[in-house]
């Protein structure tokens, strides 16, 4: 929900205390429950599009992981007052609160025996399973599917694609006489990708306009017209899925063919689909491609962008835990932002060692983070790798720590790296600091 003040908040008192929401589906002759609630809370693609500002993840995200784990440790402390708080209503008739069992899950999902630093890797886990979870993305497609059937299209005030500020109709532009993917431009802003040039031409028109649109938005025109239009044979829509690195050219040229050949399908089906609002607004000229004037210049060479990056470049920085109890170091590698590396999104990891290691025994590596430059691990990379130390003798070593990209093709690409002696730290209570990537060399 989104309140006037711009605050959006969610409301479900259909899941409490872990009881999920059961459909009824009927498919055919067979009659079936679905549990549509199995992620562990209610987090989509959608939220994370909010919280980010964009599709990219960023350091925004990061610290909301960071403020959701603040707050489920901040609630630990108190579980005995919750617990207590809740018995007291075990009498009140809620079915989801109607015995000692449903005390027990409170208890179990506070985690009362772990250190806050397991705690937070817990929850972290939790976020991320809820993240993917397909049963929560099938949930909001039902609730999507359920206001699009009661209230039919937007009104011509209401965008229907995420990009458009208001919808646009064959009446208002004029009839569509020829469309096609003229070419591609790759762009660095945000990140690296690649848009594609698509030339129109209407009706009492010489001179035809451009639009430029991404990928993604025309996945969300096939994805928006296949909710408008269910039971119509909508074309095929080009494969997402790309083996090995997606914003290359190769890669581009090959979407520009396929794009094209989607649209040809799109224009030549019949005139619901074909002249529908949905479509007309989708090619009508957007602020962005008022920018650029005829074909000049959209033949300007792509590649000769000022923002594009700049190779040899080390940056970023990284936020640790780093605290010793029970004669043993525990170091936390919890984010990493703004990685430096040249063309497509790094698939970041970490590697710890604590020197001096000459046979390397105490190597630790974090998992891999896909596609990002502001990659959130919170893993204990480095638990438990000396135990048995005392303090004065942990001193006298260093941490190191590298960050490295993963590249399924060629060799795994360094991204930064920094050393740490233990002498400065006060290890008799938790450090959490982040510090600066250098290109220092590593094992």
């Amino acid at each position: 929900m989104l309140r006037n003040t711009g605050h959006m908040f969610h409301i479900d008192f259909g899941k409490f205390l872990g009881h999920a929401q059961i459909d009824l589906m009927v498919n055919s002759q067979i009659l079936c429950f679905l549990n549509r609630d199995r992620a562990p809370f209610v987090l989509t693609s959608d939220m994370a599009y909010v919280i980010n500002g964009g599709e990219k993840p960023t350091i925004r995200f990061q610290l909301f992981v960071d403020l959701c784990c603040q707050a489920y440790n901040l609630i630990r402390k108190h579980a005995s007052l919750f617990l207590n708080l809740l018995s007291l209503m075990l009498s009140s008739g809620l079915p989801e609160l109607s015995g000692v069992q449903d005390l027990k899950y409170v208890q179990d999902a506070l985690q009362p025996q772990t250190t806050d630093a397991e705690a937070t890797i817990f929850f972290t886990r939790l976020i991320e399973s809820s993240l993917g979870s397909v049963a929560t993305k099938f949930n909001f497609f039902i609730h999507n599917l359920a206001q699009l059937r009661f209230s039919g299209l937007p009104s011509n005030d209401e965008p229907i694609l995420s990009f458009s500020a208001k919808t646009y109709s064959l009446k208002q532009d004029g009839r569509i006489k020829q469309v096609s993917v003229f070419t591609y431009q790759k762009r660095y802003n945000p990140d690296k990708h690649y848009i594609y040039v698509v030339r129109v031409l209407r009706e009492g028109q010489v001179e035809p306009t451009f639009v430029f649109r991404t990928f993604d938005e025309f996945q969300e025109l096939h994805n928006k017209l296949g909710i408008l239009f269910p039971l119509w044979k909508l074309p095929g829509f080009p494969n997402k899925m790309v083996l090995g690195r997606t914003h290359i050219k190769d890669v581009a040229a090959k979407r520009k063919v396929e794009l094209n050949s989607y649209i040809q399908s799109l224009m030549n089906s019949s005139p619901e689909v074909a002249e529908c609002d949905l479509v007309y607004t989708f090619f009508h000229p957007l602020l962005r491609d008022d920018k650029v004037e005829g074909i000049d210049g959209i033949a300007r060479p792509a590649d000769t962008s000022p923002s594009s990056p700049t190779s040899g470049k080390v940056g970023g920085e990284v936020k640790l835990s780093i605290s010793y109890r029970n004669s043993t170091l525990f170091v936390m590698v919890m984010h990493i932002k703004d990685l430096v590396k040249d063309g497509a999104d790094p698939n970041p990891y970490v590697k710890t060692y604590l020197l001096p290691d000459t046979h390397k025994t105490s190597k630790r590596k974090t998992k891999i983070s896909r596609k990002t430059r502001n990659p959130t691990f919170n893993e204990m990379a480095s638990s438990n790798f000396c135990d048995n130390f005392l303090m004065e003798t942990l001193k006298q070593r260093e941490l190191q720590l590298s960050v490295l990209s993963a590249e399924s093709l060629r060799e795994n690409f360094f991204l930064g790296g920094i050393t740490l002696p233990l002498k400065d730290f006060n290890l008799s209570k938790e450090t959490v600091n982040w510090y600066p990537l250098t290109a220092a060399p590593y094992l």
